[in-house]
């Protein structure tokens, strides 16, 4: 039987690989490594014939070659508070709110865990690039115990990630980057903006507070943000400005 849930599911990952087009609620994986262009909160991606989906404890695996007729392969336990899923170099990062889960897709259709960076009870979305990912821990209605801060995360040795920065924040939710240039989400605090040229020490360079935020994807010098206000594309550059290029005046819950 067809199950419109899925073709729901990678209707959006097909959009999120688009230059100019993005959802917070997708993410993709390229088969031969590279960023996803997702947003950081993303519940599910999709990596050649895989779809990967989180649910509050678990990493559930489908086989959609035939997307009419998706087939459920595995299901992996990881504990409890799963948020967030970010494909990224054969691995998928997964934010939990007691840590950050890496797991390699060797065998894609079932994920092995390579390792498990823990950090105190709070929310959590990660993008990573090259050897480093990057974490916003924040306090909030489901996670109210938590820091705020963004937290740098050595990956070059996946199985041992450690954390080498952490730079107090708001209240930050999702984030994206994109070469040198790491967009963080704060809110209704607005969107900050830093220097990524030292992945370790990163540079704040501007905070728009004018713009509600509560994820970013940015790809090829567009940037997708959504928040309460709605959904927004921006074009972006060296100069890090933004210009607003079209929005959807959305209520995003």
């Amino acid at each position: 039987m067809k199950t419109p849930f899925f073709f729901i599911l990678i209707g959006l990952a097909a959009l999120a690989g688009c230059s100019e087009v993005g959802s917070k609620d997708s993410a993709n994986v390229n088969p031969s490594g590279g960023s996803g262009t997702g947003g950081s909160m993303a519940r599910f991606a999709v990596a050649g014939n895989y779809l990967y989906v989180v649910n509050q404890n678990s990493l559930q695996v489908y086989d959609v070659q035939q997307s009419g007729n998706p087939n459920n392969l595995s299901k992996v336990s990881l504990g409890f508070g799963v948020e967030t899923i970010f494909p990224y170099n054969q691995h998928l990062f997964i934010g939990t709110q007691t840590g950050m889960y890496i797991m390699n897709l060797e065998n894609p259709a079932r994920p092995q865990q390579t390792a498990l960076y823990r950090h105190i009870y709070s929310c959590d979305p990660v993008v990573a690039q090259g050897n480093y990912a990057y974490v916003t821990l924040r306090s909030g209605t489901a996670c109210n115990t938590g820091p705020n801060r963004l937290e740098v995360v050595d990956i070059s040795n996946l199985a041992n990630p450690t954390m080498v920065n952490s730079i107090s924040m708001i209240n930050p939710h999702g984030l994206g980057i994109d070469g040198n240039l790491l967009f963080v989400s704060e809110g209704d605090s607005g969107l900050k903006v830093f220097d990524a040229t030292d992945p370790v020490k990163l540079k704040l360079i501007k905070t728009f507070d004018d713009i509600r935020s509560y994820d970013v994807i940015p790809n090829r010098s567009v940037l997708i943000v959504t928040g309460k206000d709605g959904i927004f594309q921006y074009r972006y550059d060296a100069s890090q400005q933004l210009t607003l290029l079209s929005k959807l005046p959305v209520e995003i819950q």
